[in-house]
């Protein structure tokens, strides 16, 4: 993806819109890659913190500024401040948008957001499914517009591009549209439009995840996790196992009630002493997983792969179909941590859980590399 044409030598104009840390680790890795540079934070005599508050306004030189559409729940901003300030670290400009704070803060962050979206020459987004994102779409002239991962629905939003279809969430597909699907689907479908390639528009998709159906003309880069890998560890590696949570719970996919009782069943067969609590997690489905189970649960401040990088982590990592059974081999590669996924028996799906549901589950298990297998447990 080249400079303005009308400029050759200047840099391009990258915006980037985040709305979890994950998004912004992998914006990070993108830029990492691309050789995207940052502007200088600073010698190393000059505290982190001080190089962070320089960073807060338009750094010279830099070539992307990060916009946070920050959340409401309390750990995934957490989390975003941490990786906030790494992006600063990194000396990108970061922009903080309480996008979320109340009924006119949408209002009040599109029309901050109208004019350099206007001038951006490329535009990267973390979730192409979010409202907001799709609704930032239809502002910018962008013609160069890039799709990092956002866990396992890149590989849903990759499908339904290439096979034409409306950009739907893989644990809603299958119900039928309510009342606010049918009136932002003009604005759903204006943004599928965009993120189309064409003769005046270039897409990309960077990501961990396998890509099976690649949409005509989109260019897909694969995330190896480099600059995670050249930042943090090695880690310390411990003897025992350690266990990663998941918010199917919470989305509705999988029985509460059958989920700690393959959580308990799991530990106690592969000797797991700690569970990191996926940042979705409810805090009483956790307090109750502590007291049936005895893990300690850890609810980590970074996303997993940097917790697992800067260690220490369990030889062993247990998980349930999700994004880290991609994401963990790469960040731990050469580390010798061995990342075993257990599948999702069918008997634990809820009756609302989208009929997609096993299927896609099985696919993000049967198509992870560098990871051992295990059988359903079968809970008493």
């Amino acid at each position: 993806m080249s400079p303005r044409a009308t400029d050759p030598g200047a840099p391009v104009r990258t915006l980037a819109f985040v709305e979890s840390p994950v998004q912004l680790l992998n914006v990070l890795e993108w830029a990492h890659v691309h050789g995207v540079r940052g502007a200088d934070p600073g010698p190393p005599s000059v505290p982190p913190q001080v190089r962070r508050s320089m960073a807060d306004g338009p750094p010279p030189g830099a070539e992307l500024t990060v916009v946070v559409l920050s959340p409401t729940d309390p750990m995934t901003r957490g989390q975003l401040r941490r990786m906030a300030d790494l992006a600063r670290d990194e000396g990108f400009r970061v922009r903080w948008e309480e996008a979320r704070g109340g009924p006119v803060a949408p209002f009040h962050t599109i029309g901050g957001l109208t004019g350099p979206l206007r001038r951006a020459d490329r535009i990267v987004m973390g979730d192409p499914f979010s409202r907001y994102v799709q609704l930032l779409l239809t502002i910018t002239r962008a013609r160069d517009l890039v799709v990092v991962d956002d866990g396992t629905a890149t590989m849903e939003f990759v499908a339904q591009l290439a096979r034409g279809e409306r950009l739907v969430r893989w644990h809603r597909k299958g119900g039928r549209p309510g009342p606010r699907d049918l009136l932002f689907a003009p604005v759903s479908a204006a943004a599928r439009r965009r993120l189309t390639p064409g003769d005046r528009r270039r897409v990309e998709v960077f990501s961990s995840m396998p890509v099976t159906e690649t949409p005509a003309g989109v260019t897909v880069t694969a995330n190896d996790f480099g600059w995670t890998r050249s930042r943090f560890g090695p880690p310390r590696i411990t003897k025992g196992a350690d266990m990663v949570g998941t918010s199917l719970v919470e989305t509705g996919v999988v029985d509460g009630d059958r989920y700690q009782e393959a959580v308990r069943d799991l530990a106690k067969t592969h000797g797991a002493t700690r569970y990191f609590a996926h940042r979705r997690e409810s805090a009483d489905k956790l307090h109750r997983l502590a007291a049936e189970t005895g893990l300690e649960i850890v609810r980590p401040d970074l996303p997993l792969e940097l917790i697992a990088r800067r260690g220490p982590i369990g030889r062993t990592v247990l998980s349930f179909p999700s994004t880290v059974v991609h994401t963990l081999p790469l960040a731990l590669a050469g580390t010798g941590v061995r990342v075993a996924v257990c599948d999702i028996d069918p008997d634990w799906l809820t009756e609302t859980a989208s009929p997609r549901a096993q299927g896609f589950l099985s696919g993000v298990t049967g198509t992870a590399r560098d990871v051992h297998r295990l059988a359903a447990v079968s809970p008493a």
